[in-house]
């Protein structure tokens, strides 16, 4: 049966698989973490782990795939440049799903970063007391920083999310482990809990939390370090659900 691959892991592509099997539209779904196989109620075939090249066209092959849903997180691009990639070897149609971001004002206390790279080669965070909301996954990056400045971190409330930032060097009173939506007043009494000097986060838009962080940092006086998005030219992208149902019907 030629099925639709939903490349998963975010809350915007539960949603699309909802669409599409209430379409009756045959789906394989692809996760990288048991975890976020729980976004997912009901759905048949959900498989989880990642893939290089050579197992994503295995899996096409094997699934017969005819279209390629792109709804991973705006910053796992190395799996959108290898979906890319296999969808052009195998002449596959792909569109990329992704929440429209809108572009915050211009704040002065608020400094925009292309990557991690020019996060950490730069001076930003020597001898700062810095919050981290970037995700447990960045914090490996900032293990050899421990030394030079004191670092705090927000994570998932999620025994991975603790191990790996225990293992970067996050002591358990430097830690704290929340689910989003993070409110104002929350936001605000936790940097001052922690007499925060400094806040690096990920441009998540309104839903990740990124509108809040501004509005505190503004009201606090405290520089926020915004990490931008990576930037793809995706063959073909949409931010209406509407559409992605529209393309799959029409293939």
């Amino acid at each position: 049966m030629n099925k639709v691959w939903l490349i998963g892991g975010t809350s915007d592509s539960a949603i699309i698989a909802s669409v599409l099997a209430e379409s009756d539209l045959p789906l394989a779904i692809t996760v990288t973490t048991a975890s976020a196989q729980a976004l997912y109620n009901h759905q048949p075939e959900i498989i989880i782990g990642c893939m290089n090249l050579a197992a994503m066209v295995c899996f096409c092959q094997q699934h017969q795939i005819k279209a390629v849903i792109d709804a991973s997180h705006p910053y796992a691009t190395e799996v959108s440049l290898q979906a890319i990639a296999v969808t052009n070897q195998l002449n596959i149609p792909y569109l990329r799903y992704e929440r429209t971001h809108h572009q915050p004002l211009i704040q002065e206390n608020v400094i925009e970063l292309t990557s991690w790279e020019q996060l950490l080669a730069g001076d930003y965070l020597t001898a700062q007391r810095v919050f981290l909301t970037v995700g447990c996954q960045a914090l490996p990056r900032f293990q050899p920083w421990q030394s030079r400045a004191t670092l705090f971190a927000r994570v998932l409330p999620k025994i991975s999310s603790l191990e790996t930032a225990i293992a970067s060097g996050f002591t358990s009173d430097r830690l704290i482990a929340l689910r989003p939506p993070i409110s104002v007043a929350t936001e605000t009494a936790l940097w001052q809990q922690w007499d925060i000097s400094l806040v690096v986060t990920k441009a998540s838009g309104k839903a990740g939390g990124e509108e809040t962080k501004r509005l505190v940092a503004a009201s606090l006086g405290i520089p926020l370090l915004v990490i931008t998005r990576p930037q793809i030219t995706y063959p073909r992208q949409t931010s209406i659900i509407a559409e992605v149902l529209t393309f799959c019907e029409a293939i």
